[in-house]
């Protein structure tokens, strides 16, 4: 694993991964953590690699406010992996899920759950392959509960079971940065996430034939089926909002074969709710707010889905703003292209979107609630807000808060000028 962290915390103290390393990592909410002594496991744990946009940033070289055009760019001129290697730097065993150091998170939880395993399948009528994280209830040595939602995969899924067919399956866990923010983006079916990590790395990503999959050089690489027969309850599980998603059925997967690295292993564990969660979900999701928000308001600048509101309920839009009502414009924009997009404000260029007293003073100095405020409701919202309605429903708010531009010297930042 390629870790672009030079100050990393290293625990040695004996620790079960029953919920004892999870405390300790809440300890270190923005620090790359690799916990050495894991009782009754020969693997360390390593989380947090993800935790904070500088860290994103330098793995995709590039600075905090240039990440969304950086995805963007990826995304629209992936470059097609041509370097293969084998599994000659891996042991290679039947799957053994007792020999990986998986954390019981918290209390509640259904159980043990991976949280930073990638899964690897292709499309059964198309051959085209995807990658996307997903939390995995572990049910014994062998068996995992992945929990699939309405996307790439899920759509695989569905393919499958028309066909009668179990789908073919790899977990990565432990990769580079970079390639697991790859494996995040929001992409069309058609494309490949890898071909998007190739584009990150400048075209010289390598890739390992597993069976029919093609996947990155992880950690650890499990092979095995999703079954289209077999379901069983997965949860309760703390999702972004640190609150706990339901208990559901979900698909169980049956693993074959584990491949663990043969040089300084580690298992890569994503604390659920805490900042690498809510960024490796939320962040890939700027772009396609950006691109919504660039066809409504040609000067957009940036967006950020925020950590305050988990990275998922609410987005701080950065306008240069031209014209009267460009605010409101963006707004219904962003409500648009992220459905579980529960607030949203807009602020002029002189306004920091990735610092919150910035984006609180100006909506303290620049917004009159009954002219700049928008109110939508009834309108289809997360399912991880705790408030919204049992259909689903939840009211949204747009906040406008540019300058207007009628009184533009009543909102001059004098230390800014002098």
């Amino acid at each position: 694993m390629d870790i672009k962290d030079e100050n990393i915390i290293e625990i040695t103290a004996e620790l079960s991964s029953e919920f004892e390393v999870a405390k300790e990592l809440r300890k270190y909410p923005k620090d790359t953590v690799i916990i050495k002594n894991v009782k009754g496991y020969d693997l360390p744990i390593i989380s947090g690699i993800c935790n904070t946009r500088e860290k994103i940033a330098k793995s995709i070289n590039c600075e905090v406010s240039e990440i969304t055009q950086k995805i963007i760019e990826a995304s629209d001129n992936p470059i097609k992996v041509d370097k293969f290697t084998d599994f000659s730097d891996y042991n290679t065993t039947e799957a053994n899920l007792d020999k990986i150091p998986i954390l019981t998170h918290y209390k509640r939880d259904g159980g043990k759950y991976i949280t930073a395993g990638v899964v690897f399948a292709r499309d059964p009528e198309t051959g085209i392959q995807n990658a996307s994280i997903h939390r995995m209830l572990v049910l014994d040595d062998k068996r995992l509960a992945i929990r699939i939602v309405p996307r790439n995969l899920y759509t695989y899924f569905q393919k499958a079971q028309k066909l009668g067919k179990d789908l073919e399956i790899a977990i990565a866990i432990g990769m580079d940065p970079a390639i697991l923010l790859a494996s995040t983006t929001s992409i069309p079916i058609d494309y490949n996430e890898m071909d998007v990590a190739n584009a990150f790395k400048n075209g010289e990503l390598t890739l390992i034939k597993c069976g029919d999959l093609e996947v990155p050089q992880a950690d650890i690489i499990l092979e095995g089926k999703i079954s289209v027969s077999e379901t069983t309850p997965e949860g309760p599980f703390v999702d972004l909002t640190d609150t706990y998603d339901i208990i559901r059925d979900q698909p169980v997967i049956s693993l074959s074969k584990m491949h663990i690295k043969k040089d300084n292993p580690y298992y890569h564990g994503i604390l659920p709710a805490g900042f690498e969660h809510k960024l490796l979900q939320g962040l890939p999701q700027e772009p396609r707010i950006f691109k919504s928000v660039k066809n409504a308001v040609p000067t957009v600048e940036n967006v950020v889905l925020t950590e305050g509101g988990c990275c998922w309920l609410h987005a701080a839009i950065s306008i240069n703003k031209q014209t009267e009502g460009d605010g409101k414009n963006a707004i219904m924009a962003a409500l648009s292209a992220h459905p579980s997009l529960k607030h949203a404000v807009v602020v002029d260029t002189d306004v920091d979107v990735f610092d919150p007293q910035d984006i609180e003073y100006t909506i303290a100095t620049r917004v009159k609630g009954d002219r700049d405020l928008m109110i939508v409701p009834n309108v289809r919202g997360s399912s991880l807000d705790p408030v919204a309605q049992s259909d689903g429903t939840t009211t949204k708010i747009g906040l406008d808060a540019t300058k207007s531009l009628k009184t533009l010297d009543k909102f001059e930042r004098v230390s800014f000028g002098e």
